[in-house]
């Protein structure tokens, strides 16, 4: 990892008041997001992944203050942009910017493919006439379409293709990050491997950095380079792509890959069973939130909040029961909790 992060997040919080009553008191609130820290450096892709509902898509949102955050910072390209007012925030939003997860519902059905593309240039006055035109070819050139589709309307193209459209427009004001919200979850499995291997393309050819949030494993181990894996608001590991893949140190970690499909019939493995559903993020349990479906859990578990602990090579694990040298102390499982499965 580079010496000076492009994106730095400390202590991340995002807690949404539940309303009651007449008057419309605060009754609760639900903790999306509940002290989420990490770095991305330049050109890096951090995959952050985790269950439907554990607030992966809220971070994403944070970083490019489409929500505001309870707590923490936010520091890109060293400034610290979480406290700035509207006018501040202007010129930074150029540094950032975002593929959303539906590639139709987030581009306007009145405008062009060329009026698309060409906003953001508009917005920000970076170019106008002939030159706008010639920066909207190029980018459509560069995202795999042609020029002449300028013309037409988001309706006309696949999904495929309007996600593509997406990029094109994420890339117009040159960002130095790009956070992608499920950007191939939306799309058939052979269309996803064309469009995660052009932003594979784009981030190497233009020196890109990504957030990249998926609940696909398959997805991640192709695209990036370090994963954070998410529970109820929490990161609770931290790792490059294949120590992680190979190794698993969180118990929940260990759950998602091994739940994860592998692409032989004949090959088995233990697969650790989960029981229980995922808490309410209104009332998180105390301690660590993953104890009440975790096989391993001891007392401390319950009582204590583990912190997100580094471990050395740039690996960080949020468990009571891994050590400072990355070993798991947990012992086994009940036995009905773990089942020898095909995958």
């Amino acid at each position: 990892m580079s010496a000076t992060p492009l994106l730095q997040v400390e202590g991340l919080k995002k807690h949404f008041p539940v309303h009651k009553g007449v008057l419309g008191r605060v009754a609760a609130q639900i903790k999306a997001v509940d002290g989420v820290s990490f770095e991305v450096a330049p050109g890096e892709i951090l995959c952050v992944v985790g269950e439907s509902g554990c607030g992966k898509s809220t971070v994403g949102r944070l970083i490019t203050r489409l929500l505001e955050p309870t707590a923490g910072r936010i520091v890109l390209d060293g400034t610290d942009v979480t406290k700035l007012d509207h006018a501040a925030m202007r010129p930074h939003r150029r540094q950032v910017q975002m593929v959303f997860q539906d590639p139709y519902a987030s581009l306007n059905p009145r405008l062009t493919v060329g009026g698309i593309i060409a906003e953001p240039l508009e917005n920000f006055g970076l170019a106008r006439g002939a030159k706008k035109r010639e920066r909207v070819a190029e980018l459509l050139q560069q995202v795999g379409l042609r020029p002449e589709v300028a013309n037409r309307f988001p309706h006309e193209f696949s999904g495929g293709q309007r996600q593509r459209l997406g990029i094109a427009r994420a890339l117009a004001l040159n960002p130095k990050l790009i956070v992608a919200d499920e950007p191939v979850s939306a799309l058939d499995v052979s269309v996803q491997a064309q469009v995660l291997n052009l932003m594979s393309d784009l981030q190497r050819d233009l020196g890109l950095a990504y957030v990249f949030v998926s609940h696909d494993l398959g997805v991640v181990e192709h695209i990036g380079h370090r994963i954070a894996v998410m529970y109820l608001g929490r990161i609770v590991e931290l790792a490059e792509k294949r120590a992680l893949f190979d190794r698993p140190l969180h118990p929940y970690s260990r759950a998602l890959l091994a739940a994860a499909p592998i692409p032989d019939p004949k090959a088995k493995r233990d697969k650790l069973v989960i029981e229980g559903d995922v808490p309410s993020p209104k009332n998180p349990p105390p301690g660590c939130h993953f104890h009440t479906r975790c096989p391993f859990a001891v007392d401390r578990c319950r009582r204590e909040e583990p912190p997100l602990r580094p471990l050395g090579n740039g690996r960080k694990v949020a468990c009571h029961l891994v050590d400072d040298a990355g070993e798991f102390h947990g012992g086994t499982p009940k036995p009905a909790l773990v089942e020898q499965a095909a995958s």
